[in-house]
């Protein structure tokens, strides 16, 4: 597999045909408009209504979510998304009708929290007048000429006794009523002369009188509280029955989501329409084109009044031309790992097919349990058949199978099979000793320090495979020199190492090691100036080899880490359930500590395989950087968009 090939395209059509195009490239989908670095003389930058179909979009993912929360619908689980025929989705029939009807949900939805709102208005004014309840006076009540009358709230730890001794002594015609208590305060009304005000205000504030805000209000606490009822249980009448309204509008819902996949695929053709130049008469475009879909873009183009060329990119422009991976089944799968890291360059290798046979044997090596393999290829199976996924969707069921048969496989060679499970149920029952011991070719419990020396010798390779990328591509762009000194000479170090190990006592493995070490020498000192410049690159290459092929060699002992702890774990588990000697205790505790190590081993040995692919593999030769190859196309998230 590799990097599609670009085309730069330069395009000119009549403006009466510019919707017309714009409709036709999307249903291609194999062209991306790019914004003009400099508008040529006499052409201006075309409007868009991108902003208006943003909006519409936002009205109907409103108008949906507020249909999910308030009239759910049922759904049958991991089902694949209905499909409609191109023509059918891309024509305009019935949008204003559901865009009004979008509307009319989300006025809806409003006037219900508006009604709640004013419900717990209500609710609050209940609340506030209940202590009042039994005092007859009309709250607007504030006094006569003569008189002032407060209303406040006393703490329960103040006496009043002691309050009214105290009012009586400096305002001796003031009076304190009570009108109730609680478990926090009183509740009363200071009835006072208005020459005696502050007087009795000042007697009452040392025992914690405050002044509350209810006077004013129409009508006796008792006649308050009863307007609010009613208002509560009017705005009830009206919530069920807006309620009801609202749960009629979901025969909308399919009609809504298929005008909202609409609106996505006019937001991408207005972006593109925001990118164009033009005249009063003639519209300009640039972009590019993916070199195997030009004959399809041809037919296309052909069928209006338009003018347009296609040039390869120069190697100036590489840093700005968009990347497309084009992969097959297995490759696919990794599209998701190397879009977390980052694309290639549009110069760089599609590191997909590189990747594909070590990540999913690093995963397989990590997790190495048959069960666990088993449930990872019935997920992806069930998911594939049931969901029939797209894209990103489609590559995690991909990736999730076959790391699930490497799983299974490697299980195999260990003798895992939901760790040592069998050889305890047979305990159980009451089986031999030795039941369900399952052959293994080794096994990560005794035979840690061969796991752990496989796989340094795995990353071994696994280095040195992106060593001859690396050196194959600096090849292909002449650069000879470049790779016999810098892997080269590494290569020639490694044999000469290899050969002191295996012929003990012949001078030839230290005559390649010294010609390699030499060359290293030479390969990481040939662009430094001067004695000192040399001398310290010297000590540099030095350390950089040593200290950074030994970090990366043991950078892959954490397949054994992984293997070993996740087998512990489930090891662990299993005597656990056997303790008992209860199926069914250990029954409940197989699925619970098996779910529990199921779920951290499907995430870690993923994060820990992605580790070694994205720092120590790429590290050896991938360019990252590219621009995504992002075209005017058809976008759906609810439909599958066919062309029958």
């Amino acid at each position: 597999m590799a990097i599609v090939k670009m085309k730069k395209l330069r395009l000119m059509v009549a403006r009466s045909q510019k919707d017309c195009l714009l409709e036709e490239l999307a249903k291609l989908g194999c062209v991306q408009v790019s914004e003009m670095d400099e508008l040529p003389e006499g052409l201006r930058s075309e409007s868009s209504g991108v902003l208006e179909a943003r909006g519409r979009q936002t009205v109907f993912a409103s108008a949906l979510n507020i249909l999910d929360k308030c009239a759910p619908a049922k759904s049958k689980l991991l089902s694949a998304r209905p499909e409609v025929e191109r023509e059918t989705f891309l024509s305009a029939e019935g949008f204003d009708a559901e865009l009004a009807a979008a509307q009319k949900i989300v006025e809806l939805e409003q006037k219900l929290r508006s009604m709640s709102s004013e419900a717990s208005r209500l609710n609050a004014v209940i609340e506030s007048m209940t202590p009042w309840m039994s005092l007859e006076l009309p709250l607007q009540t504030t006094g006569t000429k003569n008189t002032s009358l407060f209303y406040g709230t006393m703490p329960t730890e103040s006496s009043l006794a002691q309050a009214e001794a105290t009012l009586a002594e400096q305002a001796p015609e003031a009076e304190l009523f009570l009108v109730s208590t609680d478990e926090h305060q009183h509740y009363a009304v200071l009835l006072c002369f208005k020459d005696e005000q502050e007087a009795a205000l000042a007697a009452l504030h040392e025992f914690g009188f405050a002044q509350t805000s209810i006077g004013g209000t129409e009508g006796t606490a008792a006649e308050v509280i009863h307007a609010a009822r009613e208002g509560i249980a009017e705005i009830g009448r009206k919530s069920a029955e807006t309620a009801a309204e609202l749960e009629a509008m979901a025969s909308h819902r399919d009609a809504l989501k298929l005008c909202s996949d609409r609106t996505e695929t006019a937001i991408c053709v207005e972006e593109a329409c925001g990118r164009l130049a033009g005249t009063e008469s003639i519209v300009a475009l640039t972009g590019w084109l993916e070199a195997p879909e030009e004959g399809r873009f041809a037919e296309c183009a052909e069928r209006f009044d338009c003018a347009w060329e296609t040039e390869d990119p120069v190697p100036e422009e590489y840093p700005e031309v968009p990347v497309k991976l084009k992969n097959n089944k297995l490759t696919n799968a990794l599209n998701m790992v190397t879009n977390m890291y980052s694309l290639p360059t549009y110069d760089g290798v599609d590191p997909n097919p590189l990747m594909a046979p070590f990540f999913i044997l690093f995963y397989g090596l990590m997790m190495a349990d048959m069960g666990y393999g088993i449930l990872m290829v019935l997920a992806a199976v069930i998911a594939l058949s049931r969901m029939k996924p797209k894209e990103g969707n489609l590559a995690f069921c991909q990736l999730l199978l076959y790391c699930g048969i490497a799983t299974f496989v490697c299980g195999a060679l260990t003798g895992g099979l939901f760790g040592n499970s069998l050889e305890v149920l047979g305990g159980l029952l009451g089986k031999p000793e030795g039941w369900g011991v399952l052959p293994a070719l080794f096994n990560p419990m005794t035979d840690s320090m061969l796991v752990l020396v496989g796989g340094m010798a795995l990353g071994f390779i696994h280095l040195n495979t992106g060593m001859v990328i690396n050196a194959v591509e600096k090849c292909k762009r002449g650069e000879w020199a470049d790779a016999l000194w810098e892997e080269g000479m590494l290569w020639v170090t490694f044999i000469g190492v290899a050969l002191m190990l295996l012929v003990k006592g012949s001078p030839i493995g230290k005559i390649v090691l010294i010609i390699g070490g030499v060359g290293v020498l030479y390969g990481g000192t040939r662009g430094s100036k001067g004695f000192f410049g040399k001398l310290l690159s010297v000590f540099v290459t030095i350390y950089n080899q040593v200290t950074g092929w030994f970090g990366d060699i043991l950078s892959y002992a954490r397949i054994m880490a992984l293997m070993l702890a996740g087998s512990v774990i489930a090891m662990v588990f299993n005597t656990i359930g056997g303790i008992a000697n209860s199926l069914i205790f250990f029954i409940v505790i197989f699925i619970v500590g098996h779910a529990m190590n199921f779920g951290l081993n499907l995430l870690g040995c993923y994060v820990h395989d992605l580790r070694l692919q994205c720092l120590e593999y790429f590290g050896k030769f991938y360019k990252d950087g590219g621009k995504p190859f992002r075209p005017v196309s058809i976008k759906s998230k609810y439909y599958d968009v066919v062309n029958k």
